[in-house]
């Protein structure tokens, strides 16, 4: 397939709890783009997206910043509400590069049930993020790029020189490394983030749950309804050759 340019803003599509703040905190690392932080979750839950010096309010302003910042952006998203309608109102996001990561829906449920015991089925995110990776497929002729983050921490180098490459970014093996912190993106939310702030690299996070799919009977119907969405998207991802799975 053709490269993507970079030129066009890129977007990182994720179920919470994939691992996809760990990947934006890599990109941080690259300074030549301007980050974005979960906007479109901020403008569902009715928040403003703050970027730098600039307030943004509502999908709109969001979309019309990331078309015409004069820095190139990567923003990542997660998808606890159904996303694919933004497509249906702006049209122009196709314009975008859309790529999208996945973990292990077993992790992902049990992890987003221990910060969040309300969580609903929808808002475990595979069904909305198949939506969408289904919407850009069908609409643009080419399969969007996936990482499987169950790869990414056995092979940190191997997936993202893939992701790198499909995406059209130069390769940066230094960005694999960085120093634990905070970031001010993370302010709102930075319970959710603990991980990723304490993170020095991409490495498995080895942790046992009271409530898990396997004792519980609400998580394991959780498990039941996402886990062929997680399927049809592992179909896609990226291994340590560079072809799909």
């Amino acid at each position: 397939m053709a490269e993507v340019t970079t030129a066009a803003p890129l977007g990182l599509w994720s179920a919470p709890r994939s691992m996809s703040t760990a990947f934006f905190r890599m990109m941080a690392e690259r300074e030549e783009f301007c980050l974005i932080h979960e906007p479109f979750y901020a403008c569902e839950s009715g928040l403003p997206v703050q970027v730098g010096s600039h307030t943004l309010h509502g999908a709109a302003e969001v979309i019309a910043f990331l078309r015409n910042s004069p820095q190139p952006v990567f923003f990542k998203e997660t998808t606890e509400f159904r996303h694919a309608d933004l497509f249906a109102r702006h049209p122009e996001l196709l314009e975008m590069t859309h790529t999208f990561i996945i973990r292990d829906p077993r992790r992902v449920i049990e992890s987003h049930f221990a910060l969040n015991p309300n969580v609903t089925c929808d808002e475990i995110g595979f069904e909305h993020l198949a939506q969408i990776f289904d919407l850009v497929h069908r609409e643009t002729g080419t399969a969007p790029v996936v990482v499987d983050a169950d790869l990414l921490v056995r092979d940190p180098a191997g997936v993202v020189s893939q992701y790198c490459r499909r995406v059209g970014l130069a390769e940066r093996p230094d960005t694999l490394n960085w120093t634990p912190a905070e970031r001010p993106e993370w302010s709102a939310t930075n319970r959710w983030h603990a991980d990723a702030a304490a993170s020095t690299t991409f490495q498995p996070v080895e942790r046992s749950y009271p409530v898990t799919t396997d004792n519980d009977e609400r998580l394991a119907g959780y498990l039941e309804y996402h886990l062929p969405f997680y399927h049809r998207l592992r179909d896609f991802s990226l291994s340590t050759t560079g072809s799909p799975r």
